[in-house]
């Protein structure tokens, strides 16, 4: 029976191929048409246009003309683009060309239907599809976890349908290698087969594997934010990426990738999910990280960086912490909100406008034209009209201008190369001689103005820096700090290290956004209405702050947050907080939570062990992928613990193997040493780099989201990992392992590990 049933699949497989082979070679063969024709028509250009400017009828028809050669050619380009992104699918479908069939019943329908599901659709004609599409409506069918009635939406409403049938195939060079029959979401042992693969440089599609609750994230049309709680090695962000995909195919003509928008991590972490994308056949939405985000609008300025925000954040200063909480919270938003409120009426600081080293524009004129104008104008109002009437008074300050002295120099100074090019720019000829010369100096003028000009456009008579100060100064009077459990004492003493920063070109972290969103309230500019989809992962790592300020720059945007509250590093943040805080940004009608509690990514050895670092209480469920006990050394000093990671590396052969160290100085140190002890090894010092095989050492927080066969924990010792803030990071630390475990400590292991039963992990 197995036998007959591989034949019969077998046979229809290279039927579809065939098909395959068949479709390719048209479209190649259009692909080359489409480029002859073009070549044609642009050989033939002046042949085929007819050129007569001698009457304005002979201006028109020589228009039509070049218009109509214009059209042909974008006819060519769209045809030539067409068959290319065909060819393309074909050479996806050619490597596999589906990878599951169900078999359904319609009711009033006299016999089954089967369906082929696979990376994109293939007909052999207008009404018979040989492969559908796995992100078509009817494919959902095959990610439900039953056999028997389904239900399954399609453009006409909900549809309900008997499944008879769930097979799973794998293929490889057009040979069926395995077929597996199963009632279940994915069958386990192809999902195992995956799992137990090496670790990879590039993350990869998962459209084989979905899991029931993964489809359901990758599917949502209706939520206005879609949060998703998931635990390590879960497949959020696998979930996530293959549904931008899907909204990329839903909304066909209406979405573009570049209207989707992802903030991930750090950039490592970007170059790790690159192809995930366009092995799907879509191009990759923009991808940034927050950070790239704020630098970016700040070109003037240096934001701090991940390694300098995780060293501070782990100093120890309490102050520091009570002040940077504040600055991260709603409350912080809303007060600054409040403030740039206030500046419609007063407050506003302005610049002098300079030219020449004189003020053209004083400060004090500029705030009587801003404040000049009815109550009922708001602040972007407010700045347009103020840009107007500033580049009128510019305007009529060249008339004055002529006669000044410095022009009579600088007309001077011209060349007679430069004069005659004035000359000859005037379209008459001069009545005498000061006609000429006031037309040349109004020339002049004009261009020695275009710097004024240009900081009038920019608004460069505001100032941000001493705006931002006031604002942090007038603080205490617009929220009780003492609620926050800040004295004024401490508020000032933060004030003066924000205008220390600023003086020096330097941003923190926890001042950006404030110092963004403040400058866009001032302005009325940056808001994005262009991005219809905004992606967040690792969400846990954002302060409530910046997803406002995120909300309120990308205002028509749909928005999927996903993370794990486990691993939250940098915000220490519990799932009951962020929810309470999106509650108030989105509308809770509106907002869809689902939660991921089963982890792929690590064998269910590693996976027990890390979860007993949360707690007993933790939600999280091990997939039934075996492997060894997690191993525990503890060395009696730093060489010996050397010595330990040296038998690990030796061990494990052909493996990525990830040594995470606590902070960048700290792998920069093991980095070194392993060097003297001739370890080949690749230190990840900055986001900037890229992931390899091998032997790499890389700082905790570089190592997020990321997935290696083997992770060594470096330096788990008490001195290290003492307080009870770090144990989230150790959480990440150890679920970054895929097979193996190694957790090395010098003198004294951690107390955190406490919570984990000795029989979850063997010692050494």
């Amino acid at each position: 029976m197995a036998d007959s049933i591989k034949e019969y699949e077998q046979h229809h497989l290279d039927v579809v191929e065939d098909e395959i082979v068949t479709q390719k070679h048209k479209f190649e063969i259009s692909v080359k048409k489409a480029e002859q024709d073009e070549n044609a028509i642009q050989d033939n250009f002046y042949n085929d246009v007819r050129l007569n400017s001698g009457t304005y009828s002979g201006l028109m028809d020589t228009s039509v003309s070049i218009r109509q050669q214009q059209q042909l050619l974008d006819e060519r380009q769209n045809s030539w683009n067409n068959a290319t992104a065909q060819v393309e699918k074909l050479k996806r479908l050619q490597v596999r060309p589906y990878f599951a069939r169900i078999d359904i019943h319609e009711h009033g329908e006299n016999r089954d239907e089967t369906i082929y599901i696979g990376l994109a659709s293939l007909a052999d004609s207008p009404d018979h599809y040989l492969i559908y599409d796995w992100r078509a409506p009817i494919s959902s069918i095959y990610y439900e976890n039953k056999l028997g009635a389904v239900k399954y939406m399609t453009p006409d409403g909900e549809q309900t349908v008997d499944v008879k049938l769930k097979r799973q195939f794998q293929i490889e060079n057009g040979k069926i290698k395995t077929i597996f029959d199963t009632d279940a979401a994915i069958g386990d042992q192809l999902l195992l087969n995956n799992l137990n693969n090496q670790s990879s440089t590039k993350m990869k599609s998962i459209v084989t594997t979905i899991q029931r609750e993964q489809n359901q994230i990758i599917r949502d049309t209706k939520s206005d934010l879609l949060f998703v709680q998931g635990a390590a090695g879960s497949g959020k962000t696998a979930a996530v990426l293959q549904r931008v995909a899907f909204l990329l195919y839903r909304y066909r003509g209406n979405l573009s990738s570049s209207q989707v928008i992802l903030f991930s991590p750090n950039q490592l972490f970007n170059d790790y999910i690159n192809q995930v994308l366009p092995e799907l056949g879509e191009q990759n939405m923009v991808q940034m990280t927050y950070y790239q985000y704020a630098s970016h609008r700040l070109p003037n300025l240096e934001v701090e960086n991940l390694s300098q925000r995780f060293l501070e954040d782990n100093s120890g200063a309490t102050h520091k912490r009570k002040i940077n909480d504040f600055k991260s919270s709603l409350a912080y938003f809303d007060a600054v909100s409040q403030y740039a409120e206030s500046l419609n009426h007063t407050g506003m600081r302005f610049r002098n406008i300079k030219f020449q080293g004189n003020v053209l524009f004083s400060k004090e004129l500029i705030q009587s034209i801003y404040y000049g104008f009815n109550d009922n104008y708001n602040l972007r109002n407010r700045i347009d009209e103020t840009r107007e009437a500033l580049v009128k008074r510019l305007n009529r300050r060249i008339k004055s201008e002529v006669k000044a002295k410095w022009v009579e120099s600088a007309i001077q100074d011209l060349s007679d190369e430069q004069l005659r090019t004035l000359r000859m720019s005037h379209p008459d000829e001069f009545a005498d001689p000061d006609a000429e010369y006031r037309f040349i100096a109004k020339h002049i003028v004009i261009g020695a103005f275009k710097r004024v000009h240009k900081q009038i456009i920019h608004n460069r008579f505001l100032s941000i820096n001493q705006q931002t100060v006031d604002m942090l100064r007038q603080m205490p009077q617009l929220i009780d700090l003492s609620h926050h459990q800040i004295t004024n004492e401490e508020w000032k003493a933060g004030i003066n290290s924000t205008i220390k920063g600023l003086k020096n070109g330097q941003i923190s972290m926890a001042d950006v956004s404030a110092y963004l969103y403040l400058y866009d309230r001032m302005t009325g500019r940056h808001v994005n209405r262009d991005i219809r989809y905004l992606f967040i992962d690792e969400v846990q790592d954002y302060t409530p702050f910046q997803l406002a300020f995120l909300k309120y720059n990308f205002p028509r945007a749909k928005f999927t947050l996903l993370g794990d509250l486990n691993q939250a590093i940098f915000t220490h943040v519990n799932s009951q907080t962020m929810m309470n805080d999106l509650a108030t940004m989105f509308d809770p009608e509106q907002t869809r939570v689902i939660e991921l509690n089963k982890s792929y990514r690590s064998t269910e050895q590693i996976t027990d062990f890390s979860k007993y670092l949360l707690g007993s209480d933790s939600k999280i469920e091990s997939f039934a992928r075996q492997g060894a006990l997690p191993m525990v050394t503890v060395a009696k000093d730093h060489d010996a613990a050397l010595t330990a990671l040296e038998q690990v590396i030796q061990s494990e052969p052909g493996e990525t193997i990830a040594i995470i160290g606590k902070t960048l100085s700290d792998c920069k140190q093991l980095s070194a040493h392993l060097d003297q002890r001739g370890v080949k090894n690749n230190l990840l010092r900055t986001e900037n780099q890229r992931l390899t095989k091998g032997v790499l050492v890389i700082p905790s927080y570089l190592a997020k989201g990321l997935e290696f066969d083997s992770v060594v924990m470096w330096d788990a010792s008490k001195q290290r990992y003492q307080a009870e803030d770090d144990r989230q990071l150790v959480y990440t630390i150890c679920t970054r392992a895929m097979h193996d475990l190694t957790v090395i400590a010098t003198g004294e292991l951690s107390p955190l590990f406490n919570a984990v039963p000795k029989q979850r992990y063997q010692v050494k």
